[in-house]
């Protein structure tokens, strides 16, 4: 009878020498390894999706310019995980609108929306990642009446469900009344400042804001001064470079302010045509074979030199200075033995202007 293998014998098969087994098993147990190495990068807890709940706004400030509510504040960049916002923002404004003598209600959950922008309308307002909206009023304010305004952003979720931030900062605002834009600006160019001034409007106002602008740009205008007349000086300026201004009014009642429109803008570029003042203590003496000037330097600050002239008698005036004198001291000596000379110095700016004369100084060559 023919043996029949161990295997269907029912007999476990015999065991191979080690270094055998170990040999041929090593590649077997590698691949084994790099398999299960490469299901565990795949394999893993998954992670459910995350909530993009904006973070609350907390810096929102409200003005009130004109008829209208200009609100400012920083857009949040982070969910309330801590973690970056990765989907586009929505804005709400919510407002409540008081009269003057009404309490102002406890809690603000339920305010209803003033105001919404979806994506592409709020790009228009954004500075970076700061907001500026105008708000006009609606008309069906109360007179004196108290507002309340806040902000909440939105972004959406699974199936465009809204994810909406905590309600903002809330700010309450009395309403006042302003006059209208401010009219009849100018700017008057002097030696010291640009002089502004305006029209004073019927309504009797706190005072006055003042812009000014480099570029001319709308969002470039910023506050220089404030002053309590239609007038200002602006001394902080130079000669030949653009600037622009507008002007706004400023009412303070019952602890509120409030500013009107702000005017149209001017533009002036300031000439230097202001001659330095002439110069002061010119004395002529003879020496051997020459007359010395001297003279009391200019304070002048932007001074480039003197020019000196001198006048025979029986003749006109001439310059003896073919380019200015940087110090104030000068040697004439192309001069005659009993002929007297009269001198007199000018001095010159770096914009080309020349003041008048000096006193005059005379000296006789003996």
């Amino acid at each position: 009878m023919i043996p029949l293998p161990a295997r269907r014998r029912g007999l476990n098969p015999p065991v191979p020498p080690a270094e055998y087994s170990g040999a041929r098993r090593a590649p077997l147990l590698i691949l084994l390894a790099a398999l299960g190495c490469s299901a565990c990068g795949v394999q893993g807890t998954p992670r459910p999706p995350r909530i993009e709940q904006p973070q609350q706004v907390t810096d929102l400030s409200v003005v009130q310019v004109g008829r209208s509510l200009r609100l400012n504040f920083t857009l949040p960049r982070l969910a309330t995980d801590g973690e970056r916002l990765t989907k586009p923002q929505e804005l709400e404004i919510v407002r409540e609108v008081h009269p003057a003598n009404e309490a102002l209600p406890p809690s603000q959950a339920r305010w209803d929306v003033w105001q919404a922008f979806v994506n592409a309308d709020l790009e228009k307002h954004l500075r970076g990642d700061s907001v500026m909206v105008a708000m006009p009023f609606t008309g069906n304010e109360p007179p004196a009446a108290r507002v309340q305004v806040a902000v909440r952003t939105v972004t959406r979720g699974f199936r465009n469900r809204p994810r909406t931030s905590e309600l903002s900062n809330v700010i309450t605002i009395s309403l006042l009344q302003v006059p209208d834009a401010i009219k009849g600006l100018q700017a008057v160019t002097a030696e010291q400042a640009i002089e502004l001034s305006w029209s004073a409007p019927g309504q009797t106002v706190s005072g006055y804001r003042l812009f000014r602008s480099l570029t001319g740009a709308e969002d470039s205008l910023s506050a220089i001064a404030e002053t309590s007349g239609p007038e200002y000086h602006d001394a902080d300026f130079e000669f030949g470079r653009a600037y622009f201004y507008k002007v706004s009014a400023i009412v303070k009642e019952r602890g509120s302010v409030a500013e009107s429109e702000e005017s149209a803008a001017i533009e002036i570029t300031p000439r230097d045509t202001f001659p330095p003042q002439p110069p002061k203590g010119l004395t002529a003496l003879h020496t051997t074979d020459a007359v010395e000037l001297i003279w009391s330097a200019s304070p002048e600050a932007d001074l480039r030199g003197y020019n000196v002239y001198r006048e025979v008698e029986g003749s006109g005036a001439s310059r003896l200075t073919p380019e200015p004198l940087s110090t104030p001291i000068y040697r004439d000596t192309n001069v005659a033995a009993g002929i007297s000379y009269q001198y007199r110095v000018t001095a010159l700016d770096t914009a080309g202007n020349e003041s008048a004369p000096s006193d005059e100084a005379e000296a006789e060559v003996r």
